[in-house]
């Protein structure tokens, strides 16, 4: 049996299962491990012990053969002394190697062992001298009758591991930590143990159950596999893993998996590992640094400018004069901080359990370059936020529904409330949704009471409730093609009157938005009828664009001779905004009493497609004149009245306001 430097070390597997085939199935009765002087394996193995410096992870196979001879080549080393030659120390390292090989046979194999014992087998070594061809007969190892006793059965690459369940109990923070520390020194060391895993152990932790000793929130990063990392058999670690190893953006699944691990599970070390070259945290290093330029347009978007928390600190910690990449290595760091102390500072569970002392959270850095974990102990910070007030995680914190109990809102307190749900559809903190059965339950049989009433278009891009993160019951929502009143007065002059009326809503909102289609079109109307060309009215789109191109013709008016369609479109739809707003106190008596009173307010608003954002325009610049004018009623509604005399008696028109709705 042959491979370079005659070992064991890296071909167990083979070199000690044909061994035992030799000595077992044809009876030899006698094994030789044969070195040679002049060894090239021996000799890059010296030379790699002799060069000092950081055990890197091998690059290839031989690069991992000869860090798996460096042992042999330290002990040489340690035998001879320093201020050796490298002559003498290459041929000491090679008889040292001829033991360590039989030393690993007696070690690791049960038959081997045991045909030895009985005296039926013998294990020899020899050198080869390559200048005179003669063999060196070296006669046992010197730990032959040691090793003897051995208890092992199988090398080490073939060994299974002692994998965990339930039976097993759950482990003190510090044996879990060593555990990782010990796996990942395996792991750089190029002799992993735990990689077996045979039916005995799936069957094991199908039916006994988990019981990981750590739970790991790792970085998604393809080149990080955690297990691989800590040479951990499965039912070792409880893994969690995203972009930027962060809770962010995850923390209903993050922190809730932590919890279901540190409770139902018992783990009691949870550790947070951050890596080197984090895609991520570059990522959010030049989306910092360029000073919000990008919109966010996906999630990734999002994700990178949340980080920018974190950058922002490592650039001050940096200096003024750091290069994005100093800065984004220094944010790695943080990072991991970051997201230990968020656990602390949003889930009440850890909280305790760490004050108490059952469980510990710890950081760590993985080196890409090394394989080695940097490990980095407690967050700085952490006796400091345990003593801090417990908050819930932003996106777990969800939105209360409003019902009758709750009784009718200032109108600047609603508004208050739609520019704060805006910001947060903007910034992608959205908190509403978390609708649970007893919410739906609430609104039923209590009844609604919407903060607001929004008169908005029906553009499906515009989706009122979501742009301004708002739960059921809390607007009152109208909509239809341009935001206008001018063909659905009916409609919408009687809504909006139950709404400020039987439902007490104190605000109203007229909400356009850019790009808008229908004043679009309005807009080419009115341009086309100035030109000459009279509209022509078959359709009832056509008619509503034709009611709009009043609103576009005064527009056009203000922005002069020379303004572009395009110019006189974005004046429109803000012009239309207000035009909608005069309609109402206009043609509502009840709403502009209301008005009048201060008992509702009526503001208008631009809700801008490519951002997001709701530009708030406050109160029409007509209010203060249309609030003082007459009583009047649309001309649908006095056509009505005029054809239909008898059905508007003076008893009708004084009754109560549901019977007239």
């Amino acid at each position: 049996l042959r491979n370079a430097g005659t070992t064991c070390t890296h071909a167990e597997g083979s070199m000690v299962g044909s061994l035992e085939f030799c000595t077992g199935k044809l009876g030899t009765r006698l094994i030789m491990v044969l070195g040679h002087t002049q060894c090239g394996a021996i000799a890059g193995a010296t030379a790699t012990h002799q060069a000092g410096g950081e055990v890197r992870a091998p690059g290839c196979a031989l690069e991992g053969l000869l860090q798996g001879l460096a042992s042999v080549a330290k002990e040489a080393s340690d035998d001879l002394g320093p201020g050796v030659s490298q002559e003498k120390l290459v041929s000491h390292a090679v008889k040292v190697n001829v033991y360590n090989s039989m030393n690993f046979l007696l070690q690791f194999s049960e038959p081997i062992r045991e045909l030895v014992r009985k005296g039926e087998l013998d294990i020899q070594g020899g050198i080869y001298h390559l200048e005179t061809g003669r063999v060196e007969f070296l006669g046992r190892s010197p730990r032959h009758d040691e090793l003897l006793s051995s208890k092992v059965t199988l090398p080490p690459s073939m060994a299974i591991g002692s994998f965990r369940t339930t039976e097993d109990g759950t482990l003190e923070p510090k044996v879990a930590l060593k555990m990782l520390k010990d796996g990942n020194q395996r792991f750089v060391s190029g002799v992993p143990v735990l990689g077996k895993v045979d039916r005995q152990v799936r069957e094991a932790l199908a039916t006994k159950g988990q019981a990981p000793h750590t739970a790991v929130v790792g970085c998604a990063d393809s080149r990080v596999p955690l297990e691989t990392v800590f040479d951990a058999l499965p039912g070792d670690l409880f893994v969690l893993r995203n972009a930027g190893n962060t809770c962010t953006h995850a923390e209903g699944s993050i922190l809730g998996s932590l919890e279901f691990c540190t409770g139902a599970l018992n783990t009691r070390l949870i550790f947070v590992l951050g890596h080197t070259a984090c895609g991520a945290l570059k990522g959010a290093t030049a989306a910092y640094l360029s000073h919000g330029e990008k919109k966010a347009n996906h999630a990734l978007d999002v994700l990178l400018t949340e980080l920018g928390t974190v950058v922002s600190q490592a650039q001050s910690q940096c200096g003024k004069k750091a290069t994005a990449d100093e800065i984004a290595n220094k944010a790695i760091r943080l990072n991991v901080f970051h997201t230990m102390d968020f656990m602390l500072k949003h889930c009440e569970a850890i909280r305790e359990k760490v004050r108490s002392g059952h469980l510990e959270i710890q950081g760590g850095i993985y080196h890409l370059e090394t394989g080695r974990v940097e490990f980095l102990g407690h967050a700085p910070t952490q006796a400091e936020v345990l003593a801090s007030d417990f908050t819930l995680p932003p996106s777990v914190k969800g939105l209360p529904v409003r019902t009758t109990t709750d009784g009718p809102m200032p109108s600047m307190e609603a508004l208050q409330i739609l520019k704060d749900g805006n910001k947060r559809f903007v910034t992608g903190e959205a908190l509403a949704g978390n609708v649970t059965n007893g919410m739906r339950k609430a609104l039923v049989k209590e009844g609604q009471a919407p903060l607001a009433a929004i008169v908005g278009c029906a553009d499906s891009r515009a989706p009122l409730e979501t742009v301004f993160d708002a739960m059921p019951g809390d607007i009152f929502v109208l909509r239809n093609a341009g935001n206008t009143c001018t063909h659905a007065e009916g409609s919408v002059l009687g809504s909006l009157e139950f709404c400020v009326a039987a439902l007490q809503s104190k605000m109203v909102l007229v909400l356009g938005h850019t790009a808008c289609g229908a004043i679009k079109g309005a807009t080419a109307t009115y341009l086309q009828s100035k030109s000459g060309n009279k509209p022509q009215v078959s359709k009832a789109l056509d008619a509503l664009l034709v009611g709009l191109s009043d609103v576009a013709k005064k527009a056009s008016e203000e922005l002069g001779e020379g303004a572009t369609e395009a110019q006189i479109v974005d004046r429109t739809i803000k012009l239309n905004v207000f035009h909608t707003i005069d309609f109402l106190l206009k043609y509502s008596p009840l709403v502009r009493e209301k008005v009048a009173a201060g008992e509702v307010e009526i503001q208008g608003g631009i809700y801008d497609l490519e951002t997001g954002n709701v530009e708030f325009l406050g109160q029409s610049p007509a209010q203060d004149m249309l609030t003082k004018s007459g009583a009047k009623l649309p001309f649908y509604q006095r056509l009505i009245r005029c054809l239909c005399p008898k059905q508007f008696s003076s008893k009708q028109r004084t009754s109560p306001f549901p019977q007239q709705k």
